[in-house]
C-alpha cells in the first residue's frame, strides 16, 4: 500500500491527483523526471510548528532549513507564512535575498563559512550569524571592526547527545565537525571571546544533534544539557541568553515502517522541556527557535519518472528501470534510504509483483527501490515516488551530463513552474574550449 500526503488522491480516470493537478497532465506538460510539491502542504506544515508553539506560550521563532529545498520561489513561500530561514553558504543567502526573504529573518550556518561569505551576511545586514568554530569568531570580529558593524550572533555547541540515526546525519554527538564541544571548555572559552567583542552581540546559544529522528529523548536530554550550560555562564559569567535555538531534526514518514512522532508533539515536548529545565534551574525563559526543514517539504513532494527498459532474472530479481535516479535523489544510494511509490497514471491491484525500481545512470548502485509491489508495468507508464520533497532537488547532480530535472509548484488546481529543466546547452554553458 503506497503513501499519499496532503491533498493528493486519484481521480475519476484513476491518475494521481496532487494539488488539484492531474499528475498525467503536468508529465505531458513539463516532461519527467518532475518534481512535484504540493503547497497547501507545505503550508499546512509551516503553520502548524508556529500554531503549537504560540498556543503553548513561549516567545518564538520558526527558521526554515533551506539545505531541504531552496529556491526564488520557496523563500517567496516562507516569506508568505512569516517563516525565517538559516542558510548554509553565500548561494544559499543570495537566492533567498533574491527570493524577498526578510535579512533580519535570515540565519547562517556552516562550519567554514567564507571570508567572501561572511562580508555578504554583513553587507545585507542579516538577522544571525550562528558562529561554528574559533577561526569564523576571529573573522567574523575582524570583520565587523574594519566595516564598523555589530552583528548578532548565537554559538552552536555540542552537547554531546547521540540521536539514534544514520551516522551521516548525526551531528550533536562530541565527535562532530560542527560546533563547539562543551565538555572540553572550548564553548566556554568561545563565549567569553563574543562577549568582549566589540562588534558581536551574543543571543544565545544553538544546537543540532540530528536528522531524520523519530523519538523526543535525544531532544529532551539536549534541552537538560543546554539549559545546565545556560545557567553555569550565569552563575560564573554573568552572562544571560535571550535566545535558545533547539536545532531540528524531526523525522518524517518515507515508508510504512517509518513512525515518526507528529511535529506538534516533537515541539510541545521540547517546550515542556525547556519551561521545565528553567524553572528548576531558576534561569529565565528565553525565546525558543527551531529549524524544521525536511519536516515542513519532504512529504509535499513527489518525484514522477517515465518507465522505460525492464529486465528479470528468473527467481532473482525483476528491475524496472526510470528516466532519473541517483542525479536526482542520491539518498538511497549515499545512505541507504528507503523511499516508496506508485503508479502514477492508472491505480491498480492487479497482477502484482516485487521489483526494483533502477535509473538510469551508468552506475549498480543506482537504485532508487530495491524492493517493492508494484502492477506489472510497461514502457511509458508514470511511476510516482513520495516523500522526495527533502534533499532531492537539492543534492541533484549532472552525473553522466544528464540534465536535472523541472521543478513544479501545484495549489488549488493551478501548476507553476518555479525551476525550469536544465538543457544540453545548459550542460555545456560553462565550459571553456
Amino acid at each position: 500500500m503506497s503513501l499519499l500526503f496532503g491533498t493528493a488522491e486519484f481521480n475519476e480516470k484513476d491518475h494521481l491527483v496532487i494539488g488539484g493537478c492531474d499528475t498525467t497532465e503536468l508529465a505531458e506538460k513539463y516532461g519527467t523526471p518532475l518534481f512535484i510539491y504540493d503547497v497547501a502542504h507545505i503550508r499546512e506544515k509551516a503553520r502548524g510548528f508556529k500554531r503549537t508553539l504560540d498556543e503553548l506560550g513561549i516567545k518564538n521563532k520558526v527558521v526554515y532549513a533551506s539545505k531541504a529545498f531552496g529556491c526564488l520561489a520557496m523563500y517567496k513561500l516562507l516569506e508568505e507564512e512569516s517563516l525565517g530561514c538559516d542558510v548554509v553558504s553565500g548561494g544559499e543567502l543570495y537566492t533567498a535575498l533574491k527570493g524577498g526573504m526578510t535579512p533580519a529573518n535570515i540565519e547562517f550556518h556552516g562550519n567554514n563559512k567564507l571570508k567572501s561569505e561572511l562580508e555578504l551576511a554583513l553587507d545585507s545586514q542579516i538577522g544571525m550569524i550562528i558562529v561554528d568554530n574559533f577561526y569564523e569568531l576571529e573573522l567574523l570580529e575582524e570583520l565587523t571592526t574594519a566595516k564598523g558593524v555589530t552583528q548578532d550572533v548565537m554559538l552552536r555547541v555540542t552537547p554531546g547527545v547521540d540521536a539514534e540515526t544514520h551516522d551521516y546525519i548525526l551531528t550533536g554527538q562530541v565527535d562532530s565537525k560542527f560546533g563547539f564541544d562543551v565538555n572540553s571548555g572550548q564553548a566556554t572559552k568561545a563565549m567569553q571571546k563574543v562577549v568582549a567583542a566589540k562588534g558581536l552581540t551574543l543571543k544565545g546559544i544553538h544546537c543540532h544533534i540530528g536528522s531524520q529522528i523519530f523519538s523526543s529523548e535525544g531532544f529532551l536530554v539536549a534541552v537538560e544539557r543546554m539549559v545546565a550550560i545556560l545557567e553555569e555562564w550565569k552563575a560564573d559569567y554573568g552572562y544571560t541568553a535571550e535566545v535558545l535555538n533547539m536545532g531540528g531534526g524531526f523525522g518524517i514518514q518515507y515508508t510504512e515502517n517509518d513512525t515518526p512522532l507528529e511535529p506538534e508533539k516533537f515541539v510541545q515536548a521540547i517546550v515542556e522541556a525547556v519551561k521545565g529545565q528553567c524553572s528548576l534551574q531558576d534561569y529565565p525563559l528565553p525565546e525558543l527557535w527551531i529549524e524544521p526543514g525536511r519536516s515542513i517539504v519532504a512529504e509535499a513532494g513527489t518525484t514522477l519518472y517515465t518507465v522505460g527498459s525492464q529486465k528479470e532474472i528468473p527467481e532473482v530479481r525483476h528491475y524496472v528501470s526510470v528516466d532519473g535516479g541517483m542525479g536526482d535523489n542520491i539518498r538511497p544510494a549515499l545512505y541507504s534510504a528507503e523511499y516508496t511509490g506508485l503508479l502514477a497514471n492508472r491505480i491498480s491491484d492487479r497482477n502484482m509483483e516485487n521489483v526494483a525500481v533502477v535509473g538510469k545512470y551508468c552506475e549498480s548502485g543506482d537504485i532508487l527501490i530495491k524492493d517493492i509491489k508494484l502492477p506489472e508495468m510497461v514502457s511509458g507508464d508514470l511511476f510516482a515516488m513520495t516523500s522526495t520533497g527533502a534533499y532531492g532537488y537539492s543534492m541533484a547532480s549532472n552525473y553522466n551530463r544528464n540534465p536535472r530535472p523541472a521543478v513544479v509548484f501545484v495549489e488549488n488546481g493551478e501548476d507553476k513552474l518555479v525551476i525550469r529543466r536544465e538543457t544540453y546547452d545548459d550542460l555545456i554553458s560553462l565550459d571553456c574550449e
